[in-house]
């Protein structure tokens, strides 16, 4: 008896010390080949078919309230579903698109929900908060890691800001290497990673009330970092602009309960799949605004890249009516729909954006251009915006301005989002529609506001003024940011230089300015670049001695019905076919190594033939960077056709 007692007490610790098997619960995307897997830390992996490309990796959220969600937390329920819907879009890509997902919700305890969605695009995650106490809250921070299967290559834009990393205007260049070798430095997003070939951009949408992520490698991890929220502020003198002088211990601050940003790992087969990925504006919150049938993107005639610099009149170009008619005049004779008046039109130091300079009478220049069916846009700073919203907007849209240029916010603490969406908020109240510079990526506001017709948040036109080809190589980064950043949203490149360069020949010129690349190079932004308000940034006179190349580049359109890309490599070439009605439009940019394509015309409709125009690099293109050639031919979706790009070259076909 006392031996049997032995043997069951000894079977009873056998059978507790064995560990509890751990339960894995998978998610997968509605086409099988994304996979989620949800481990019981809450850590999670993400295959692409048989790829591996994340492993092991953590999240987590920490309250000010004594919750928080972490490797130690219990998940006590779940549900799925499958959901489908089709998006009607607004200024996007594509008019419409089909969105289809798998989505696991897991109550946590302490009433802390995570949901994941898997896409065959990509997989998505988020925190949402029901606590039966629906007192304010503060959240301290939030763990979001994206642990990489290998040392993979990745593309990170990093802060140019050394001495204040989260303070500075999101355009820079990409650092191309191992994750291990790049460093701690803090990067924005969106940032991609190259998994054996398969493409994972990093990304967030409906950003809101929140701070924006941060990046920075550690390894073969990319770990998210989050502004804290601001406590004191100070203002620069030479534009009053308003700058974070000290933080609070938390990253945000809530009311009540709600729901915060997706998490976005966007999954790419092939390079050419990279910009087409819609999971931003998929997951970001609907249209708030009501009807958008007031809001008119188009072409804009614009004065500070070219510093003002028309010639062969009779008055001092400037800041002043004469200079302005003079622009109005151009935009008019070519069909621009609007004119940008930079800064300047107000005096910048004063932080008063309700009173002109005495140079400008802007009335008289909106009846001007109202007569010469040239709408006006005016340039102003964030926070000075911010701080006369109400008089500003009422002022402005009763004179018949149509829309603000918002520039330097510089920020993406929650201060500054809110910032951001009060100002889409008022405007659109308004019927006031803004161009966003100085300020960080699309996280699907766009969709949300639909007022916001462009966005900066790329390196631009404007740092071919200050930047040496050894140092910014702009066609490379020309041929790289469509297939990482355009992903979360449009693209204010301010585009359409006419004194073009070669490698051998480009200087900074800050007053005369010249493009890193061809003549065609330029002209193909406007097909390439998704930008539904989008700038013609030389000067008139400039324009008006090539009329046959600008009547191209001002007869494009802003807004398609649809777009594919034709054909890509990240960093080294795109190829982009857009369709407007019955008509299609394509556009090719190469980096500085010239080459041959085949043009693969399959994306056309069976049985219809089409005249083409095509603008491509000329015969010396390579050494003079100004010469192009047209050509006149017919195709069809069979049609094959062979086209030359010179060293930083492109090329634009318009398809009747």
């Amino acid at each position: 008896m006392i031996k049997s007692n032995k043997i069951i007490t000894t079977l009873i610790l056998a059978v507790a010390s064995i560990p509890a098997i751990a339960q894995v619960r998978t998610l997968m995307s509605p086409d099988k080949t994304i996979k989620v897997e949800i481990n019981d830390d809450l850590s999670y992996n993400v295959y692409k078919n048989s790829n591996e490309l994340l492993r092991n990796s953590k999240l987590g959220i920490k309250f000010d309230n004594g919750v928080s969600v972490d490797q130690s937390t219990k998940v006590v329920g779940s549900k799925t579903a499958n959901k489908k819907e089709k998006v009607k879009t607004f200024l996007y890509r594509t008019g419409d698109f089909d969105s289809e997902y798998n989505e696991m919700t897991l109550k946590l305890k302490n009433n802390v929900w995570l949901t994941f969605r898997a896409y065959d695009e990509g997989v998505a995650y988020r925190f949402e908060t029901k606590f039966k106490n629906k007192r304010a809250f503060k959240i301290i921070d939030e763990k979001a890691e994206f642990a990489f299967a290998d040392n993979y290559r990745a593309w990170l834009p990093f802060s140019t800001n050394d001495k204040k990393p989260m303070a500075m205007a999101f355009q820079a260049t990409y650092d191309n290497n191992q994750l291990s070798s790049l460093g701690e430095k803090l990067a924005f997003l969106p940032s991609a990673i190259d998994c054996n070939g398969v493409k994972v951009t990093i990304m967030e949408s409906d950003l809101e009330a929140y701070p924006g992520m941060f990046v920075k490698a550690e390894g073969s991890k990319i770990k998210g970092v989050f502004a804290k929220y601001p406590k004191t502020f100070d203002y620069y003198p030479w534009r009053k602009q308003k700058y974070v002088t000290a933080t609070e211990d938390y990253i945000a601050k809530c009311s009540t309960n709600r729901t915060f940003p997706w998490r976005i790992i966007a999954i790419a087969a092939e390079d050419k799949d990279m910009p087409q990925n819609n999971m931003v504006y998929a997951l970001a919150s609907k249209n708030r605004i009501g009807d958008t049938s007031w809001i008119k993107p188009g072409l804009v005639a614009w004065e500070w890249w070219n510093d003002w610099n028309i010639s062969g009149v009779d008055f001092k170009s400037g800041i002043n009516m004469d200079t302005y008619k003079y622009y109005i005049d151009f935009a008019s004779e070519y069909g621009l729909d609007y004119l940008v008046l930079d800064e300047g039109w107000y005096e910048p130091k004063s932080g008063d954006m309700l009173t002109t300079i005495p140079e400008i009478n802007l009335p008289e220049l909106v009846e001007y251009g109202k007569k010469k069916n040239v709408g006006l846009v005016l340039w102003t700073v964030f926070n000075v915006l911010d701080d006369q919203l109400e008089e500003a907007c009422k002022k402005y849209s009763e004179m018949g301005i149509k829309g603000f240029k918002i520039d330097f916010l510089d920020r993406d603490d929650q201060e500054a989002v809110e910032m951001l969406y009060r100002i889409a908020e008022a405007t659109a109240k308004h019927h006031l529609f803004v161009d966003l510079h100085g300020t960080y990526k699309p996280t699907g506001y766009n969709r949300t506001f639909p007022n916001i017709v462009n966005v900066e948040s790329v390196f631009g036109m404007e740092e071919a003024k200050w930047s040496k080809a050894d140092d910014k190589d702009m066609p490379l980064y020309d041929v790289t940011f469509p297939f990482i950043r355009q992903q979360c949203g449009f693209s204010d490149f301010t585009q359409g230089g006419m004194r073009n360069a070669s490698r051998k020949d480009f200087q900074p010129v800050y007053s005369n300015p010249m493009t890193m690349g061809t003549r065609c190079h330029q002209a193909a932004m406007y097909v390439v670049y998704d930008s539904p308000f989008t700038m013609l940034a030389d000067n008139p006179t400039a324009y008006k001695k090539e009329p046959e190349y600008t009547k191209i580049i001002s007869s494009m359109p802003t807004v398609f019905d649809d777009m594919t890309i034709v054909d890509g490599k990240i960093g080294e070439y795109i190829i982009t076919a857009r369709q407007n009605g019955n008509d299609w439009y394509v556009g090719g940019l190469t980096n500085w190594t010239s080459r041959d394509i085949s043009m693969d015309f399959s994306f056309l409709p069976e049985g219809k033939d089409f005249d083409v125009m095509l603008m491509s690099d000329g015969t010396n293109a390579d050494k003079v960077a100004t010469d192009y050639k047209i050509e006149k031919t017919t195709v069809n979706k069979s049609t094959k056709m062979n086209i030359h790009l010179a060293s930083g070259g492109g090329f634009v076909m318009i398809l009747k």
